[in-house]
């Protein structure tokens, strides 16, 4: 079997799948590429993470191509019915990365919060000479406890973003498709390595309602069908004054000119951004706006979430042998 990583596998991954039998090429191959190569190479499956879409032309032009894998949770980037519907496996590793995403989550709540967005650039440029003032500017702090945090889907991710919440002292409530409520357990220690585990409800609203009581809110849903923003310029201007907001998601969940629009006005505090329309081209503009913190898509981009991923894979790949 050969298969090609074309965004990258861990080398544990890579070890264990060569130990099997299986060859892996981590050598990536350009979008344009890729078929030829895909098909000169006589390669069994691909594996994919955000950057390398399959689509339509690509799973018709490759009939040899048995599998399809998506080291992460979304699958927006692949054609996955029609795959299906050709006879080709497509996967991906839905819980591999739960925790990492809702740990940037975090720090990014707790960086606006403290204004550390703004202080991590200014301190270099000005803090020799300007230490009093700076430190006026950002001693407006809030803290996170006792904060409603609002988190859009309510899956892996939304959950393991509660449980970071809860314990931080914030009041969490959810918008999901389905029920009323969801079940969190958030894991305590009471002494040495026992763990005790207890259940908190969380409510689900309306997303108009969430708008109306959040001081933050972090989304973790897929990208909408017909590209439209989950949240767009109404439902942002609709949040609290003052309030946070999050996405980890996609780029696109939330309209980027809102966000800078309100980000800039003052309506919102701050904004962080781990994804952007057009990636890995986001928009240069947006990007050197004050009070948005921003990072390169690297929820997911963690040591333990990519060897959680990589064992997965190669447990699905080693299935198909």
């Amino acid at each position: 079997m050969k298969v090609l990583a074309n965004d990258g596998i861990s080398a544990k991954a890579q070890a264990q799948l060569e130990a099997a039998g299986v060859h892996v090429s981590t050598d990536h191959v350009e979008q344009a590429n890729l078929i030829d190569t895909l098909n000169k190479e006589g390669y069994d499956g691909i594996l994919v993470r955000s950057a390398t879409k399959v689509r339509q032309d690509l799973i018709d032009a490759c009939p040899h191509l048995r599998f399809i894998g998506r080291g992460g949770v979304g699958m927006d980037n692949i054609d996955v019915e029609y795959a299906r519907e050709q006879g080709r496996v497509v996967f991906n590793t839905p819980a591999a990365s739960s925790q990492s995403v809702a740990e940037l989550v975090m720090a990014h709540l707790f960086a606006m919060a403290r204004s550390l967005q703004h202080s991590y650039h200014a301190m270099p440029e000005e803090g020799a000479e300007a230490f009093k003032v700076l430190k006026k500017a950002y001693a407006k702090g809030i803290e996170l406890r006792g904060k409603t945090l609002g988190i859009v889907g309510f899956g892996r991710i939304g959950s393991a973003v509660a449980q970071y919440a809860l314990g931080c002292g914030m009041h969490v409530i959810g918008v999901d498709r389905e029920g009323t409520s969801r079940t969190v357990h958030v894991q305590v220690p009471v002494g040495g390595a026992k763990l005790q585990d207890i259940a908190v409800e969380i409510p689900l609203v309306s997303l108009e309602d969430m708008l109306a009581q959040a001081d933050a809110i972090t989304f973790h849903v897929p990208a909408q069908a017909d590209g439209s923003p989950v949240l767009g310029a109404e439902g942002i201007a609709s949040m609290k004054p003052g309030s946070m907001l999050v996405n980890t998601a996609r780029g696109g969940t939330v309209d980027e000119t809102a966000v800078r629009a309100a980000v800039e006005s003052g309506h919102l505090r701050g904004a962080a951004l781990d994804v952007f329309v057009g990636e890995p081209n986001p928009d240069a503009a947006l990007l050197k706006v004050p009070g948005l913190a921003l990072t390169p898509h690297i929820g997911a981009a963690t040591l333990e979430a990519q060897d959680r991923i990589g064992d997965e894979l190669v447990e699905r790949i080693l299935e198909l042998r």
